[in-house]
């Protein structure tokens, strides 16, 4: 007899589990149909702006990220003013934020944030604290690859990596309408994956970490390396930029590439081809049905998307025995981070539009007890 209880037990649990499962894979679909607004934060920019349901951008504002000082409480301040900002023209039921650091499972803190003085940082908390909405924090990958899920080049697709490149290289993964974030949250970090043992070191304290060989930063340090040793190879960009070599960057390597400098088309392939080679990796170890390919590199379009494609079908592992995974540029351009971010915040929308009904709702039975 116990054993039948436990066997029944085993079977609820797994039909609570697999009912949980369901719903937040619908929930996107079920959430209100309520604007709301997505920020992105990043080391130099902050961009807000008023999403609708459909993912369709209302409005969108952008600043700097504050120079002389980024610590916590200045940049809470600018989000602060720029979500006011906009609710000023615009009915916002909720915030959500896209952030460039390790965001906790909770979706509270932020961890660690390269690039701002967050530590451990109560995010959500302080913010949900100074505005009128929810608010919701997730790391800027997620959020962008939630917007590509949702709105752009990953419609459709049960098992989606995207692949941001951009000084850096950062990562998201999505299963089934949920994205992954790990039991720390700090998933899809695959930059930091070591293809080159002993390589080149990484600002993360690590030698050759695929970012070091495959991102915008490794682009542009090929190509200084190159102008600063006067090779003939590189004459046309040293030209370009009047011997003052610190302005070689990514977009104007991709300009020069698209308009046939034989060294830029070079390098932008040596980078798509260190990109092919991890996006092999990770195919190995997550089999999805499509990578998603954003983030400011991604600009050079087939000059990078073309040779990482190659390189995937040469290094993939038991090629030619399995199918093989759909590589594609992401349609969203810049503004995926701050949609995905947005579009993530309904869900806590319609939790916070729940708990005002029954609290209106019990406010009015109170106040009808009162006069009876």
């Amino acid at each position: 007899m116990s054993m039948y209880r436990d066997l029944h037990r085993g079977t609820a649990r797994a039909t609570v589990l697999r009912t949980v499962g369901t719903r937040e894979r619908r929930s996107h679909l079920t959430a209100p149909r309520v604007p709301t607004v997505g920020i992105d934060i990043g080391g130099t920019k902050v961009m807000a702006g008023v999403v609708d349901a459909d993912g369709n951008i209302l409005e969108k504002i952008r600043t700097e990220t504050p120079d002389k000082s980024k610590s916590p409480k200045v940049v809470e301040d600018t989000i602060t003013e720029l979500v006011l900002d906009l609710s000023d023209r615009h009915d916002v039921h909720a915030v959500g934020i896209g952030a460039a650091g390790w965001v906790d499972a909770d979706r509270n803190r932020v961890l660690f944030a390269p690039h701002l003085s967050w530590r451990n940082e109560p995010l959500r908390d302080r913010l949900a604290g100074r505005l009128a909405v929810p608010v919701m924090v997730d790391n800027d990958a997620n959020t962008a690859a939630w917007a590509e899920w949702r709105f752009g080049a990953g419609r459709g697709e049960d098992h989606l990596v995207m692949i941001t490149l951009g000084t850096g290289i950062g990562g998201a993964i999505l299963e089934d309408g949920q994205v992954k974030r790990g039991k720390y949250g700090v998933a899809g970090e695959f930059g930091h994956m070591q293809v080159v043992p002993g390589g080149h070191r990484c600002p993360c304290g690590n030698r050759g970490c695929w970012e070091q060989y495959s991102s915008g930063n490794a682009l542009v340090r090929e190509a200084r390396e190159l102008a600063a040793a006067e090779s003939p190879v590189a004459y046309g960009i040293i030209d370009r930029v009047g011997g003052n070599i610190t302005e070689i960057t990514g977009p104007l390597i991709t300009e020069l590439a698209r308009s046939g400098d034989a060294m830029c088309v070079e390098l932008l392939q040596d980078i798509g081809q260190w990109l092919g080679v991890g996006i092999a990796n990770l195919a190995a170890a997550l089999d999805p049905s499509c990578f998603v390919i954003g983030g400011g590199v991604s600009a050079a379009d087939d000059l990078l998307i073309g040779p990482a494609r190659d390189a995937f079908r040469r290094h993939l592992t038991g090629r030619g025995y399995r199918p093989e995974a759909r590589i594609v540029k992401a349609q969203l351009g810049p503004e995926a981070g701050m949609v995905g971010a947005a579009d993530l915040a309904r869900l806590v929308a319609r939790r916070f539009r729940r708990a005002n009904r029954r609290r209106v709702e019990r406010y009015e039975r109170y106040a009808q007890a009162g006069r009876g």
